[in-house]
């Protein structure tokens, strides 16, 4: 069972983040937040795909006055992603934004700061601090170089900063490509902020090497009970893929479950020719059934039936025939031609 690191509850919109909540998928749309129909058909893609949080871009004032009405046709809480231009996070604000993510290294100096953590405060929505490894504060590079080290301390200065204008709605993120580097940063973070860690990189790659990545990263850093809401970032077109690796490693870590999980034997010279067939049909057929359910289709006379016995429903064959079993007892003998609908009709019984 994993301990999770105890930090205070922020909400963004009607979403706790931090104190032992659920840890929070996010996702950021890649529409242009100026066109409002094609970023509200994303956010309801996002939305059915289980994704909770939602960051838009707002690279102007055009974008950010689009927020009003973006919020007035979505059921997420959204949150401004600002640069540069602390305005357009007042702007943000103004509209509606649930949270705004600001990137001390280049919103401006401390009075553009103080300006906007008096607009989140009046407004009660809080502000992450978002620091990369790419833009860090031009002294922070010169004391620190390209480190963990480096990203903390860029962090720490400004949740201080905030802190001093008397604002503690604070979520903090400190994001690179590099693996090890991000657990360090983490880990020192941890260890010195009360205020919940939205983890993710900032940019971990296309989709499969990118999930790889992102599982390896936060993976590790939810063993360890870091973090309180997620984002993985891929590099593609379809930013549910983003929501989907996102549930996948929640689930793994055995901190949330979504839906059904399907296990299968890898492929080896022992496995049941159709196997890898009929794990796929299996997951496919699985893909809109919400309840939470273990299936194991297993190939191999080895491992196999223990492996089915372990899950809700599981199969193991041999050739030509298959052992059906519920809950660790079996049920029955099917063949080849008859494994899919037995496996099917024993789901749904179940759920």
């Amino acid at each position: 069972m994993i301990k999770r690191n105890e930090t205070r509850v922020v909400h963004i919109g009607g979403v706790p983040v931090g104190g032992g909540h659920p840890i929070v998928i996010q996702s950021m749309t890649n529409t242009d937040t100026r066109d409002v129909a094609a970023t509200v058909a994303q956010i309801h893609a996002l939305t059915a795909a289980g994704c909770e949080v939602v960051r838009v871009a707002v690279p102007d004032v055009e974008a950010a006055a689009a927020i009003k009405q973006i919020k007035k046709e979505i059921a997420l809480p959204l949150v401004a992603d600002i640069h540069f231009n602390y305005r357009l996070a007042l702007e943000a604000v103004k509209n509606g934004a649930d949270k705004l993510r600001i990137n001390p290294g280049n919103i401006g100096d401390g009075l553009r700061l103080q300006k906007v953590a008096e607009a989140a405060k009046a407004a009660e929505i809080p502000i992450r601090v978002g620091v990369n490894s790419g833009s860090l504060e031009k002294e922070i590079m010169a004391k620190y170089g390209h480190t963990a080290e480096g990203l903390a301390e860029s962090a720490l200065k400004n949740v201080s900063m905030l802190e001093r204008y008397g604002f503690n709605n604070i979520v903090v993120s400190v994001k690179a490509t590099d693996v090890p580097l991000m657990l360090e940063a983490h880990t020192i973070l941890a260890n010195r902020i009360p205020y919940p860690l939205h983890m993710g990189f900032t940019h971990s790659g296309t989709p499969i090497k990118g999930s790889i990545r992102s599982a390896a990263g936060l993976g590790a850093l939810l063993a360890m009970g870091v973090g309180d809401t997620i984002r993985v970032s891929l590099s593609g077109d379809d930013p549910t893929d983003e929501i989907r690796c996102a549930k996948e490693i929640l689930s793994a870590m055995g901190l949330r479950r979504f839906g059904p999980i399907v296990i299968a034997c890898p492929s080896c010279g022992r496995a049941n020719e159709n196997l890898i067939s009929l794990a796929a049909q299996v997951e496919e057929k699985l893909e809109y059934v919400d309840n939470p359910i273990t299936v194991a289709v297993m190939g191999c006379v080895v491992n196999g039936p223990g492996e089915a016995r372990e899950a809700d429903i599981g199969v193991a064959g041999g050739r030509g025939s298959w052992a059906l079993f519920r809950k660790g007892e079996i049920i029955r003998k099917v063949a080849d031609d008859e494994v899919l609908q037995a496996v099917m009709e024993a789901v749904e019984e179940h759920v």
